[in-house]
């Protein structure tokens, strides 16, 4: 059971986590690189959004770093601090990614409306299916009988995180493809400070992927737990 754990679990973890010091080292490489247009992460993403002929958006300063969102609860860009006012091509680069999801709401791109319809769902069941998952891991060793449902319940809620995690790709895909189109377009970055804008986007979107591979791999190791994986690969010979 270790050496399945080993070899299921743990290439996910550390392709997360390469996958994290990759975003973090390329950001800091160009986070002291500057651009011509001498513009803003903020006032970017806004250039970005008018020449889209999106209007109603507020981009708005939040604390943290690397914590730059787009809420379209509230049709809000949050940027950053780092990202906001600073000038330099990771700060534009993640404005215009941000500013690219904004640009998916506004013209009804179906990926992202499923992530959002996705939201509350994987809040909830995130929260429940690994507690459900140890309980049922632990009735599988006192009680099987008890154990194996207990132990599915929680694959499931696990399940609706990976559906999540995956439905999450292309719409971080396509705004950072957005993202590169608007830069060049609307002279935000000039064709050869694209190269650096597009390793930042190309980074960050690693850790999405290592992040949807990571629980993919998690559900096949408790789906192998609770027997069915077994069942299933039996049920093909």
């Amino acid at each position: 059971m270790m050496t399945y754990m080993l070899l299921v679990m743990l290439p996910g973890m550390v392709l997360s986590g390469l996958a994290s010091m990759m975003v973090k080292r390329t950001f800091a490489k160009y986070e002291n690189v500057g651009t011509q247009s001498n513009m803003t992460g903020a006032q970017a993403a806004k250039l970005m959004l008018e020449r889209q002929g999106v209007t109603d958006c507020k981009i708005e300063a939040v604390s943290g770093r690397l914590s730059d969102h787009y809420d379209p609860r509230v049709k809000t860009l949050r940027l950053s601090e780092p990202v906001f006012n600073a000038t330099s091509i990771s700060a534009i680069g993640v404005a215009c990614h941000e500013a690219g999801h904004a640009l998916q709401h506004a013209q009804g791109y179906p990926w992202l409306k499923m992530r959002s319809t996705l939201v509350p769902v994987t809040n909830i069941s995130s929260k429940m299916s690994m507690p459900i998952i140890m309980v049922g891991g632990l009735l599988m060793s006192l009680v099987p009988v008890f154990g194996t449902p207990v132990l599915l319940l929680g694959c499931a809620l696990f399940a609706v995180a990976v559906v999540f995690s995956v439905v999450t790709l292309p719409v971080e895909w396509d705004a950072s493809a957005r993202a590169k189109t608007a830069m060049v377009d609307a002279g935000i970055v000039t064709p050869q400070e694209m190269g650096g804008a597009s390793n930042v986007l190309n980074a960050a979107f690693l850790t999405y992927l290592a992040a949807a591979i990571a629980s993919i791999l998690t559900l096949i190791y408790y789906l192998q737990r609770s027997g069915v994986l077994r069942m299933l690969l039996r049920g093909r010979h």
